[in-house]
């Protein structure tokens, strides 16, 4: 599926593009719920593991690239609103956008059922902008991530109630995205535009790596 370039940021590549312009021509996409535990565990492998090993690899750098997927689960409630924070940051510094997927996805505890239910959405929402700035480098300033979740206090001026934030239309459309391919399972990795069913969460860097000498030609 492609990448629309307005999510540039949801690309994560392992080589400079200097040294090679074109695109690799395998991609791995993740899809990925952040106040999943499962997404959490294979998201750290490969963002925090595999990622340094890939572009250490000369071959597999230049050939393989991976997509970060939003899996919004509705059965949790918060998942909608960690999402749009992870589009806000998108929006704000693209190049941040997988920083803030990693602080996330180390602090997801804090955004489940429990930690949420004694708070506004509005305040959910200060949280995450705050969590936000802080994992950015100064790259994105809370009150700017805030204004662009923020739900305000009253009717628009047509009288409709259900308005929706600044990055609504974007969480339409990568909701949008999963849908299409039929994804329902948090996590969910599709390779090459077929669903890799034989990758799990709890796989190692090593079995990441076995596997992606196999099959990238």
């Amino acid at each position: 599926m492609a990448l629309p370039p307005k999510f540039k940021g949801h690309r994560l590549a392992f080589y400079e593009a200097a040294a090679a312009p074109e695109l690799p021509q395998h991609t791995v996409e993740v899809f990925l719920d952040y106040v999943c535990p499962f997404s959490a565990k294979l998201f750290n492998t490969v963002y925090n593991t595999l990622t340094p090993a890939l572009r250490a690899d000369p071959v597999l750098s230049r050939k393989v690239q991976f997509v970060f997927r939003h899996q919004v689960q509705p059965w949790h409630p918060s998942s909608t609103l960690a999402h749009e924070a992870g589009l806000a940051v998108q929006r704000l510094a693209p190049s941040q956008f997988w920083a803030f997927s990693a602080a996330l996805f180390g602090a997801q505890k804090e955004f489940f059922d429990v930690s949420v239910v004694g708070e506004t959405r509005n305040e959910t929402y200060k949280r995450l902008a705050q969590l936000a700035a802080s994992s950015t480098g100064g790259s994105v300033d809370a009150d700017e991530v805030y204004k662009l979740l923020a739900i305000p206090g009253r009717a628009a001026d047509d009288g409709s109630l259900n308005v929706g934030n600044a990055v609504t239309n974007d969480l339409k459309v990568v909701v949008k995205m999963a849908r299409l391919v039929g994804v329902h399972v948090s996590p969910t990795v599709i390779f090459d535009g077929v669903v890799a069913n034989d990758i799990s969460s709890s796989w190692t860097v090593e079995q990441w790596l076995d596997w992606l000498k196999k099959n990238v030609a």
